[in-house]
């Protein structure tokens, strides 16, 4: 009975190169069972730096706390505004930018988590941070929608008096804010899901100012009440696909759902025509973060790789095969071994794809 332990550490910058972390531990004991756990990031492809890295880079922190100072300048002045003119669209687009605010400084806050160390009971660390508080941004913007429709229903039948000369300058300050909001988180947007949901509700909320500066000339111009009306159903109907979406992604990372362009029965056929392998089983593919999919799976190899030591170098070829063959290039791989009489013990206890 024997151990081996390996670790190992590659970091490189140059674009197209290979870059990242590699670890990987290999076991076999009496009944030829061999196990290996191997991650890294970055293996013929080149993605740019990892949501950690973006993530602990003191830029974005900056970018997101500029932005969340100059949304919540936007609340205060819609807010005041949204008393003054009697607008329903400016009072969505107070709401809208006060969820903006809210999911900001939860994007700031889960900025600072997601790069905390894993330990014992977090063995990812806060990666999937993101993932729930761009959730939570995306309940909220769904609960912003609802709200807008059911207040214009019942103002459209009796559209009350809106200032609307007032309402074109408090809205037209607030879009130079929402611009310059945009401007900042522009450059970083792709970073994760996180700062995905900060841009996309700043860039929402300035397209909502947009619809209550048009709403504001209509009544000015022809003396049409119900524009307003129309400008806050124009700016829930443009939040609620986004918002829809955004859920969609999120709960396909919390249910585990295989990465998004990855096949995973082509995994399996792929794994399936390398020398020595019989049998693969118990595959599974999900994504604990942005940039972060993992994937594990019992091979099962015919017993003279065992006794040759054939194993270890089969196990290093099918980690390049899944971290460069597909499209989506996956690095955390777990992989365990198997001789045929281990797998068919395993098949006593339980029987998974």
């Amino acid at each position: 009975m024997g151990g081996h332990h390996d670790d190992g550490d590659d970091h490189g910058r140059e674009r197209g190169r290979q870059y990242g972390h590699q670890h990987g531990h290999g076991h076999g004991h009496e009944h030829g069972h061999g196990h290996s756990h191997q991650h890294g990031h970055g293996a013929g492809h080149s993605h740019g730096p990892s949501p950690a890295e973006v993530a602990a880079a003191p830029e974005l922190r900056r970018r997101l706390a500029i932005a969340c100072a100059l949304v919540v300048g936007i609340v205060v002045l819609q807010a005041v505004g949204a008393l003054i003119t009697g607008s329903l669209a400016l009072l969505v687009d107070v709401v809208h930018s006060l969820t903006d605010s809210i999911g900001l400084m939860v994007a700031l806050v889960a900025a600072a988590l997601m790069v905390r160390p894993a330990g014992a009971r977090s063995t990812w660390g806060f990666r999937r941070i993101e993932v729930l508080a761009a959730l939570g941004q995306a309940l909220l913007l769904m609960g912003i929608s609802v709200y807008a429709l059911i207040e214009a229903y019942g103002r459209w039948a009796q559209p009350p008096e809106v200032a609307s000369a007032e309402l074109l300058i408090v809205a037209s300050m607030a879009l130079v804010l929402n611009v310059t909001a945009v401007w900042v988180l522009a450059a970083r947007r792709g970073a994760n899901l996180n700062m995905r949901a900060a841009f996309l509700e700043v860039l929402l909320d300035a397209l909502g100012t947009l619809a209550v500066i048009a709403s504001a000339v209509v009544m000015m111009t022809t003396g049409y009440q119900r524009a307003d009306v129309l400008a806050a159903l124009i700016i829930a109907l443009m939040i609620i696909p986004r918002a829809v979406l955004l859920i969609t992604e999120t709960l396909r990372v919390l249910m585990e759902f295989a990465p998004r362009g990855l096949d995973v029965e082509q995994v399996r056929e792929h794994l399936l025509s390398q020398d020595h392998v019989i049998e693969v089983h118990d595959l599974h593919a999900s994504t604990v973060a942005t940039g972060l999919p993992v994937l594990s799976a019992h091979v099962v190899l015919e017993d003279e790789c065992f006794r040759d030591g054939h194993a270890m170098q089969i196990l290093e070829r099918i980690r390049r095969c899944t971290a460069e063959h597909f499209e989506v290039g996956i690095e955390h791989t777990t992989i365990q071994l198997e001789t045929r009489d281990v797998r068919d013990a395993e098949a006593e206890h339980a029987s998974h794809p």
